[in-house]
Order: structure tokens, then C-alpha cells, then sequence
């Protein structure tokens, strides 16, 4: 199964071209270290919640908008190899000094797919943060491995779903406290891909009016203290590596 290290980062509105280009100039240093594939997805329709939602994950401010982003890796081996260069690559240093954001409230962290379906990029990401209970992975595995083939009926790429492994915690954001997240949980890190929004808009309206999709059951995870949104995708490797090819 894939390897993923996933962020969530507040970037002032005026400045979404200058992350974008951040983002470019960054990922060719990326690849050669050794990332598989590089997504960074603007905010576009996320959700207020009440308990939790995007924007309270990193203390976004009313000027600022929220990135979806991840990096994939064939292995947690590869992915931590790729985090030491580039903790001791100067080029990394100076990328450092003149990001367009607040590194400070941007949380981050690895991720270990635990569901995978499909395997085309898409322009539109649904994004999604969850707190799953130590004794209900395996259910949640089982539910959301149903629910992908679902939304691949209905049009979406790819789907992920990816169990946390090396998530750290943060002196000001950091995933278990995004989630609210209570001792002896674990953080789902997890992606549906669309063509586009319009078609990702019309399934989601299928799907939610189809009573015969709807999970029977108490569900393996905390619904009031999940959250999700929908993203533009602005930068992609692997959009990159097809233009080439």
C-alpha cells in the first residue's frame, strides 16, 4: 500500500498564486528526493462546522483559505529516507525562509493507505479528516473499502483512505487536535478524486438521495468530530509528468 505524508496549511487568499508557484518551484527538489507524486488542492467548498472543521485545524484567519496537499511514497521507508535529505538540504532551507503561509499552524504527518481505489488524477479533491477508534479500524476498513466502489460507480478516479502511522504533535496545530481526538484513536487521512466539480457535485447529490447507499448500523468513528471539503487542485505532479510523456 501507498505511503502518505498529508497537510493541511492556512494561506492567505491574495497569495494562492504565489503558493502555487512556491509549490512548482519545490517539486522538482521534491521528485529528486524521492516523492512519488505531489497534490496541492485549494479551498473551494468546505464546510462550517460547529465542532470541528478545515478552517478551526489551523486557526485559519477570515483573510485566509485552506490547502489540501499530500506526497505519496511506495513505502514509509522511502518516505523517511526523502524527510532526512530534506532536513539536511540547504535548497530546502531557503524554500523555508520565504514561504507564502504560516508554517507554524500547518499540520502534517504519515499516513499509511489502508484503502486504495482507482488510479487517475483529478481536477477536484473531496477531502476528509477522521478519528477512528483503535477497535474499530478494521470496520472502518470494511465501510470505507465499500463505500469507495460507490464512488467510483459514480465517477471519482481514485479513492484513498490512509490510517495515521507517524503523525506528530504540534506546539500550536497538529491532527489530534483538529479532530478532537480522545486516547486510543487513530487520524484517517483521506481523498476522493473527481474529474471536476461539476461531475463530483452530481454524485454527491445521487448518492445522498439513494436510501439503499446509506451505511446501516452505529458507524466505527466519530461523525460529529470528522470533517471534509472540497478542493481545486493547483499544482500536481503527476498532471506535470503526463504533459511530458
Amino acid at each position: 500500500m501507498t505511503y502518505f505524508e498529508g497537510f493541511i496549511a492556512p494561506v492567505p487568499e491574495a497569495n494562492k498564486e504565489a503558493y502555487r508557484k512556491h509549490a512548482a518551484d519545490a517539486a522538482p527538489i521534491f521528485q529528486e528526493f524521492g516523492v512519488k507524486r505531489h497534490v496541492e488542492a485549494w479551498d473551494s467548498d468546505i464546510y462550517e462546522g460547529k465542532v470541528t472543521d478545515f478552517r478551526m485545524a489551523v486557526n485559519a484567519k477570515p483573510d485566509e483559505k485552506v490547502v489540501f496537499a499530500w506526497f505519496e511514497y511506495p513505502s514509509k521507508e522511502v518516505r523517511d529516507s526523502v524527510n532526512q535529505k530534506m532536513m539536511s538540504d540547504p535548497r530546502m532551507k531557503e524554500m523555508g525562509e520565504t514561504m507564502p503561509f504560516d508554517g507554524k499552524r500547518m499540520i502534517y504527518g504519515g499516513f499509511e493507505a489502508i484503502v486504495e481505489e482507482g488510479s487517475e488524477r483529478g481536477d477536484y479533491v473531496d477531502g476528509f479528516v477522521v478519528p477512528v477508534p483503535d477497535g474499530k479500524v478494521d470496520a472502518y476498513r470494511e465501510l470505507a473499502s465499500r463505500m469507495a466502489k460507490v464512488f467510483r460507480d459514480f465517477g471519482a478516479t481514485r479513492i484513498v483512505e490512509a490510517l495515521s502511522n507517524d503523525v506528530p504533535k504540534g506546539e500550536v496545530t497538529d491532527f489530534y487536535r483538529a479532530v478532537k481526538a480522545e486516547d486510543g484513536e487513530k487520524i484517517v487521512f483521506s481523498f476522493i478524486e473527481w474529474p471536476d466539480k461539476e461531475i463530483r457535485d452530481q454524485a454527491w447529490k445521487q448518492i445522498m438521495a439513494d436510501e439503499s447507499l446509506k451505511p446501516e448500523g452505529e458507524m466505527p468513528f466519530s461523525g460529529q468530530r470528522m470533517f471534509w471539503g472540497g478542493f481545486e487542485t493547483i499544482h500536481d505532479t503527476a498532471e506535470a509528468q503526463l504533459a511530458h510523456a
